[in-house]
C-alpha cells in the first residue's frame, strides 16, 4: 500500500501508473482520497486547537468563582462545554476518513518499477530472456485430469456437491504422490536451512489487507463473520 503523504505530493505519478495497469476506473479515487487526507488533517488541527483552547479557559472557572464572578463562570463552563461536543464531533469525523482513507488506499496499485513492460493483457507480454529453448513433444500432450481420471485417483462429482465448481478429491495413489510431493518440498527447504512452520488455517481481514486488497478479493475467500 502507498504512503497517504506519496499520493498527495505526486498525484500526477499515482494516476499515470494506474493508467499503466489499465485501471482507470481508479483514476478519480486519486483525488479522492486526496481531499479525505485533507479534511482529516484540518479535523486534527482543530482539534489540537479546541484541546489548547479548553485547557486554558477551564482554568478561568476556578478563578471566577473565587471572584465571586459567578455569571462569567458559568459563561466559561458553556464555552467549554461546547468546545467537548465539538471535539466528540471530530472524533467521529477523523474515525469516519481514517477508515474512508485506508478503503481507498487499499485498492490504489502500488507504483511499477520503471523495469517493467506495460501491457493490457498476457498477449502483450515481452520476452525478457530465455534459456535454452523449448522441447516440442511429438506426441500429443494429455490433461493431467485426464491422467488421473484415468487412474482413478480424482473425484469431481462429489466434491462439486459439496464445495462447489473447481474442487476435487484425490484419492488412492494420486493423493498419496500429492503428500509425498509436498513431503518432498518441505524436506528440499529444510535442508537449505529454512525453518517449517504450519501456520493458523484461519486469518483475520486485517491481516489479509497488510498484502492484499482485501476488498477485491473478498468475493473470492471463504470466511467467518461474526
Amino acid at each position: 500500500m502507498l504512503d497517504i503523504k506519496f499520493v498527495r505530493a505526486n498525484p500526477d505519478i499515482v494516476k499515470e501508473n494506474i493508467k499503466k495497469k489499465f485501471q482507470d476506473d481508479k483514476l478519480p479515487l486519486v483525488d479522492e482520497v486526496i481531499e479525505y487526507d485533507k479534511e482529516l488533517r484540518e479535523a486534527k488541527t482543530r482539534v489540537e486547537y479546541l484541546r489548547s483552547q479548553r485547557n486554558t479557559i477551564s482554568k478561568q472557572i476556578g478563578v471566577l468563582m473565587g471572584q465571586g464572578k459567578k455569571e462569567e463562570a458559568e459563561e466559561v463552563k458553556k464555552q467549554v462545554t461546547d468546545m467537548a461536543e465539538e471535539l466528540e464531533a471530530l472524533s467521529v469525523k477523523e474515525t469516519e476518513y481514517e477508515a474512508k482513507i485506508r478503503e481507498i488506499m487499499m485498492v490504489i496499485p502500488n507504483i511499477i518499477d520503471p523495469s517493467v513492460p506495460i501491457g493490457k493483457d498476457d498477449s502483450e507480454n515481452v520476452e525478457i530472456e530465455r534459456f535454452g529453448e523449448p522441447v516440442v513433444p511429438d506426441f500429443e500432450i494429455p490433461y493431467h485430469v485426464d491422467i488421473m481420471e484415468k487412474l482413478n485417483g480424482i473425484e469431481l462429482d462429489q466434491a462439486r456437491n459439496t464445495s462447489g465448481n473447481g474442487f476435487y478429491y484425490l484419492r488412492g495413489d494420486i493423493a498419496r504422490l500429492h503428500s509425498a510431493c509436498l513431503s518432498y518440498a518441505r524436506d528440499f527447504m529444510i535442508d537449505r536451512g529454512f525453518t517449517y512452520y504450519i501456520p493458523p488455517y484461519m486469518i483475520r481481514s486485517s491481516v489479509v489487507d497488510g498484502v492484499m486488497s482485501f476488498a477485491e478479493m473478498e468475493n473470492m475467500m471463504y470466511k467467518i463473520e461474526g
